[in-house]
């Protein structure tokens, strides 16, 4: 494979473990379960300890297997940096624990994935402040930014009711002022966007949901795209400043908060993610067409109080949507009438799984308010548009006729 030719996603995924050699000719990186390197010579170890060459230390700090898995996340968002975590929210925490002091101030969408929700009232009650806003629209984001705000945190697609960032503008903002910009890129994955387009410094993904796909492992991922200049950034230590200058944050980000809080992808699960990414570009699109059918024929019958899809016309955010995204995704919700009960909806459906994850091949159905978000409670659910009867769904491969019809037939009382 040439290395400096520009191939397409999906080519470049299956190819990428070939672009270093691999032991036996094996297409796959193998799984490599050994905890600790030996060197034959203890000036090279000492050397790869002080990053004056490339190496493995000890497994919690990286491993060939993980590696592997890393640079093809670093293609897959056009990175120039990828380090790995045991789950997605490890990665977010790694921001948290890696790159903010007491004093601190975190602006953040106020439409959030739940414990990413609960992570941010911990940090808010740690001594960093977070301002929870609309970032639909970025003059909620400028008016809540201070002096001491160093990020700014979306998510592409908010889970569970699908609104859309003001992705761009947003980005625009964060440049302009020098702040750190996150995008959390889960809910559409790398297939779908790449956040570096929009001027994210930092993007997570969760390798469990769509880049895995195969609800057979966790893993979380933060890539650094190498558009944020780090030297804006005031809490980079000095011997992190050793590296060149593209890679301060990554670097003290894979100390300080992968070696020293612990959170690392074990190498069996970065083994099953990597194979499962391979297959991503072809789930995606079987999924998002699968999504679009489903929520065209929900928003189509009278028992269905509102559904809430970007590919949808009357989604407040739909342009944005087609502008930015090569689809809608495969995450959408629904409110059920007050005279169906969402729970002997769901026990009438026959595909459908109720279950918690995301991104798997077969779909998912919850009901948001009464599970995943149901610690937080009904001033905050209210305040983020969540009803009682709101149903998550994360669309899978089956047969669109039949997953349509399912979700049909389970109106039926």
């Amino acid at each position: 494979m040439n290395d400096k030719k520009k191939y397409g996603f999906t080519t470049t995924i299956l190819h990428s473990d070939r672009q270093k050699s691999i032991e036996h000719g094996s297409l796959h990186k193998p799984i490599h379960t050994s905890v600790a390197f030996g060197y034959k010579d203890a000036r090279q170890l000492a050397e790869v300890f002080q990053g004056k060459q490339p190496g493995y230390r000890y497994g919690r700090q990286g491993n060939p297997t993980v590696g592997a898995l890393e640079d093809k996340i670093s293609k897959m968002e056009d990175g120039i940096a990828t380090i790995c975590f045991a789950t997605g929210m490890a990665a977010i925490g790694a921001v948290v624990q890696g790159l903010l002091r007491e004093g601190d101030h975190v602006v953040s969408s106020a439409f959030l994935f739940g414990n990413t929700n609960s992570l941010w009232m911990t940090v808010n009650a740690q001594g960093a402040r977070v301002s929870l806003v609309d970032a639909t629209d970025v003059a909620n984001v400028e008016a809540a930014l201070t002096p001491a705000t160093r990020i700014v945190f979306v998510e592409t697609i908010a889970n569970p009711r699908t609104q859309i960032a003001d992705l761009k503008r947003i980005g625009e903002l964060c440049r302009e002022r020098g702040i750190l910009y996150i995008v959390d890129n889960t809910m559409t994955s790398p297939y779908l966007f790449q956040p570096k387009s929009v001027g994210a410094g930092l993007v997570v993904n969760s390798l469990t949901k769509s880049i895995g796909g195969h609800g057979n492992a966790l893993g979380g991922a933060l890539t650094d795209t190498g558009v944020y200049d780090w030297s804006r950034y005031p809490h980079i230590a000095d011997n992190y400043k050793r590296n060149p200058q593209a890679q301060w944050g990554i670097a003290q980000i894979r100390a300080k908060a992968l070696r020293d809080f612990g959170a690392s992808l074990g190498p069996e699960a970065a083994h099953h993610i990597a194979v499962g990414a391979e297959t991503m570009a072809l789930r995606q699109e079987r999924e998002c067409a699968n999504a679009l059918a489903v929520a065209q024929m929900l928003s189509a019958d009278a028992r269905v109080a509102a559904v809430h899809y970007p590919g949808l016309p009357g989604h407040p955010q739909h342009a944005l949507a087609s502008e930015l995204f090569r689809s809608y995704g495969s995450l959408l919700s629904f409110e059920l009438n007050d005279n169906i009960d969402c729970f002997d909806y769901l026990n009438r459906m026959q595909l459908a799984i109720p279950a918690s994850n995301l991104g798997d091949t077969r779909t998912l159905v919850i009901p948001v308010a009464h599970t995943i978000f149901y610690e937080m409670g009904a001033e905050r659910r209210a305040a983020m548009g969540i009803a009682e009867s709101l149903i998550r769904v994360s669309i899978g491969l089956e047969d669109t006729a039949d997953l349509v019809e399912d979700f049909r037939q389970a109106l039926d009382q």
